[in-house]
């Protein structure tokens, strides 16, 4: 390990180049104003000012990290996978989950001074599945075409119906995507929600948005009024946290070990295995769809399953992954994550490179001719596959996707790749003109597939139309017993991995490295840091 003069002379630098740290270098942890509390945050955040502040309308997971200290749910996620009262006291489920009453607290109050109660709740709910809000992921946790509805019990009670049993409810209900804002919020400056900010962001929550600057910092300040936390933890005991963007990873980590900052997360395995103490690193694999590539069958040569089929096979995805990530990374064998419930292990080891398999495959789908570049022919088209990836991409993923694209042209599979600013991306995602794209995307109820595989499904990149499936994914997000879900969903993991609409690469995991400031910290189910409990010294 480098000494700490040195260690601080390269944060320094790192910070020179980006401005917005420089606001908060004069309350960095250990002087004097940040004894006072003040928790300064690193985190990636680069697309948080492209609208996606909101986490009703966004399912980019750092939407909802940063906002949890904002938005409270009506129940908290135990680690066990339990729920406690947070803002409803109780609630009950009808016998086949069409209904779910929730009995709120009475003492809740919004940083605006609104009260909190059933009318709130169903004013945020409203908004969700309203289509003119555009809410993606949170609609679909909301029950997406099976949400009936939110009707007002009395002034603290409430209940969420649905025209169908909806069994992740529960489990949606506790996420940051279902929090609650303001009412007033909501009828006077909905339409900035997405940008977000002082006096727009207003929710129940520990901490009060107060300052934000695009792509540089965050401010939240602590609400002195509360009192509602989850019953398995208690208020923040330090009065500011500074949330600092910082895009790049070596930045990130130069500033938590110098102790520029209190605490760093979406650090990569490679920095995060050189920070020692006084520092604490934590790596809380996400739950969920592994990062995966999602192969278009609507588009080009993937129309074939074989050319599907040798394309996964063709890929060295253990040394790979392995190499890359250092060994942090667990190579993905399913569609879902082994910390998801439903993971069917069974699918572990039965699809290993095989690059023989993979040359038989192409051999089997006609792609026998050879160009002057040695890829692979059929009437006199080259076997080439389109790849788009949104910005922006880490330096340990592009690594990966020049592997890949190296073990492909091995057996004579030209794969282009095209990295995209959001516009450009989105101008071909919609239409679903490309041949594959990549992303990894956490959840902890495996009806997350649903979005992936369904006919209808907002993030089905893979184009898969199945009716079939499709009466799988709808009989899981109706199924309340676990065995019999599992079972469904095991069904849905092994049909994949037959037909290889999605091609898993790896687990990742939130890396959050904590410096010795901070005490109480404490991590949901997602691996994202929570500030209940946290004192700052």
């Amino acid at each position: 390990m480098p000494s700490s003069f040195s260690r601080r002379l390269v944060a320094l630098a790192a910070i020179a180049l980006v401005p917005g740290l420089a606001l908060s270098a004069c309350a960095a942890p250990g002087d004097d104003e940040a004894a006072g509390g003040e928790v300064v945050w690193a985190i990636e955040g680069a697309n948080l000012s492209a609208g996606h502040m909101d986490p009703q309308t966004s399912q980019l997971d750092v939407s909802a990290m940063v906002q949890r200290v904002v938005l409270d749910s009506l129940v908290f996620e135990e680690p066990d996978g339990s729920y406690s009262p947070w803002l409803a006291e109780s609630w009950e489920i009808s016998d086949d989950s069409t209904s779910y009453t929730f009995r709120l607290r009475d003492d809740v109050v919004f940083h605006d001074g609104e009260p909190f109660n059933a009318a709130a709740v169903k004013a945020n709910f409203d908004r969700i599945a309203d289509p003119a809000t555009a809410s993606a992921q949170a609609a679909t946790m909301l029950g997406g075409e099976f949400y009936a509805g939110t009707e007002v019990v009395d002034e603290y009670t409430v209940r969420v119906d649905f025209t169908q049993p909806f069994a992740p409810f529960l489990q949606a209900a506790s996420t940051a995507l279902l929090g609650f804002y303001s009412p007033a919020v909501l009828s006077d400056s909905a339409d900035l929600l997405k940008a977000g900010g002082p006096d727009v962001t207003v929710g129940t929550g520990p901490f009060e948005l107060t300052e934000y600057t695009p792509d540089q910092e965050i401010v939240y300040t602590r609400n002195d009024a509360y009192a509602w936390a989850p019953e398995s933890h208690g208020a923040p005991g330090f009065d500011t946290l500074r949330v600092e963007i910082l895009p790049e990873a070596t930045v990130r980590a130069g500033v938590v070990e110098s102790g520029e900052a209190d605490l760093a997360s979406n650090l990569p395995p490679n920095l995060a295995k050189d920070l020692g103490e006084p520092l604490t690193v934590e790596a809380k694999e996400y739950p969920g769809l592994p990062y995966s590539l999602y192969l278009n069958e609507k588009y080009g040569v993937f129309a074939d399953e074989r050319v599907r089929q040798a394309f996964s096979r063709a890929i060295d995805i253990d040394t790979a992954v392995e190499e890359i990530f250092y060994g942090q990374f667990p190579r993905a064998w399913s569609i879902l994550g082994a910390t998801t419930p439903g993971y069917d292990a069974s699918l572990e080891g039965t699809w290993p490179f095989d690059p023989n398999v993979a040359n038989q495959l192409l051999d089997e789908a006609g792609w026998t001719g050879r160009d002057a570049d040695g890829y692979r022919t059929k009437d006199g088209q080259r076997l080439s596959a389109r790849w788009i990836a949104y910005t922006p991409v880490p330096d340990d993923r592009t690594a990966l996707a020049n592997t890949i694209q190296s073990d492909l042209k091995a057996v004579g599979f030209d794969l282009v790749r095209e990295v995209l600013e959001p516009g450009a991306y989105n101008e071909q995602y919609g239409p679903k003109t490309f041949d594959l794209t990549d992303w990894g995307f956490s959840g902890v109820d495996p009806d997350l597939l649903r979005s992936h595989l369904h006919t209808d499904g907002f993030q089905n990149a893979s184009q898969v139309s199945d009716p079939a499936i499709d009466e799988l994914l709808e009989t899981g997000v109706a199924t309340v017993d676990p065995d019999a879900r599992a079972a469904v969903y095991g069904e849905l993991q092994q049909w994949n991995g037959e037909h290889v609409a999605i091609v898993p690469l790896y687990s990742p995991a939130l890396i959050t490295a904590v410096g010795d400031t901070v005490s109480g910290l404490s991590y949901d189910l997602y691996g994202r840091p929570l500030f209940f409990d946290v004192t700052v010294r």
